[in-house]
């Protein structure tokens, strides 16, 4: 494994050394026990005490913390961006040698990019384009026409429906499906159902993450979109003909109804709901739990469903939801008879005055 010194670090994160600059770094730790040889992380005030016991052989942290290391260190303005960053050096999980897996199906008419990994039992259809250094797992299946950009990576069992566009960089987590028919259908009069053709497909941008198990429907005339940096979680549903904004985050568990279009920046937590054909602006945040039933035109952090309490006072905040409406007609009628009171008050005085 390659090792780096935190003078090496340093220079090439813009991070600052306190101690010895030429202590090699073969890998990163958790800061408690930690491992000699290793940089430790230092996340939260929480595990500060950590510093004087650790067994790390220098630790990330900030400003404010320097002065309680007892091994040499790396100052950042951002503990953890600095962090991530400096793990990739370490991460060989996503290494890999080109080629095609004797099992895997391509088609003669489809482009393959230079140092392309397809792996076992992966299909690609006819006129799908691969861009260079991508990697392909196992059981895969790229339909005719698909494309992807360079340095894509679909870990295993990913589905790219026909003619779906995908931008470079891409990482899809096992199980997706990226383009599949939406949810379109029209009721007949006698209840039965017809199904509507889904004509457009999915355009994806640059630098994009989806999760396991997340499905992303094709449009159903236009297309579906998901632009630049966004990061999807697992099981994850987005219906026909949405559009998710640049470097937007939704957590797992969401559904995002058709031609629903959310700005750039948001961040929505898990388990929401987002009704279809409903806008929201950039930079806006919605918690978990969250129902989007109109739209929202003003950044900000809108709330959720009701936080977990003792099953008691649960059932007491129900139960007074339940009597909203019979308390809404009391205050109606109680502020009709002080109207009336009102009036006859007013009434009253005037017939004084003459």
């Amino acid at each position: 494994m390659t090792a780096y010194t935190l003078a090496e670090l340093a220079a090439r994160f813009d991070l600052e050394v306190v101690g010895d600059g030429s202590t090699s770094i073969e890998g990163l730790c958790e800061l408690l026990p930690g491992e000699p040889g290793k940089l430790g992380f230092m996340s939260g005030a929480a595990y500060r005490a950590g510093l004087a016991t650790t067994r790390a052989a220098a630790v990330i942290v900030g400003k404010r913390d320097v002065a309680g290391l007892t091994t040499p260190g790396l100052v950042a303005r951002d503990i953890g961006l600095a962090f991530a960053r400096i793990a990739k050096l370490y991460d060989r999980s996503l290494d890999f040698q080109p080629g095609v897996h004797e099992t895997a199906v391509v088609d003669t008419s489809a482009q393959l990019g230079e140092g392309v990994y397809i792996g076992p039992g992966s299909v690609v259809e006819a006129g799908v384009v691969i861009g260079e250094g991508s990697y392909i797992g196992p059981r895969c299946v790229l339909r005719r026409g698909a494309s992807l950009g360079a340095g894509a990576r679909l870990e295993a069992a990913v589905t790219i429906a026909e003619d779906v566009r995908i931008g470079a960089r891409i990482l899809v987590q096992p199980g997706a499906v990226i383009g599949s028919r939406g949810f379109g259908n029209v009721r007949l009069p006698d209840g039965s159902w017809e199904s509507m053709p889904q004509l457009g497909t999915v355009v994806i941008g640059d630098d994009v993450e989806i999760g396991a198990n997340t499905t992303i429907d094709r449009g159903a005339l236009g297309n579906t979109v998901i632009e630049n940096g966004v990061r999807l979680d697992n099981l994850i549903q987005i219906a026909h003909n949405c559009l998710i904004g640049a470097n937007t985050a939704v957590a797992a568990c969401t559904g995002i109804a058709g031609s629903a279009k959310i700005g750039k920046r948001c961040l929505i937590a898990g388990a929401t709901a987002i009704n279809g054909h409903v806008t929201i602006c950039d930079d806006v945040v919605i918690l978990g739990m969250g129902m989007v039933t109109a739209s929202i035109d003003a950044p900000g952090i809108y709330g959720s469903g009701l936080p977990a309490s003792p099953a008691r006072d649960w059932r007491k905040s129900v139960a007074r939801i339940r009597r909203l409406d019979k308390l809404i007609e009391r205050v109606k009628h109680l502020e009709g008879l002080l109207n009336v009171k009102a009036q006859e008050s007013a009434d009253a005085s005037e017939g004084n005055d003459h």
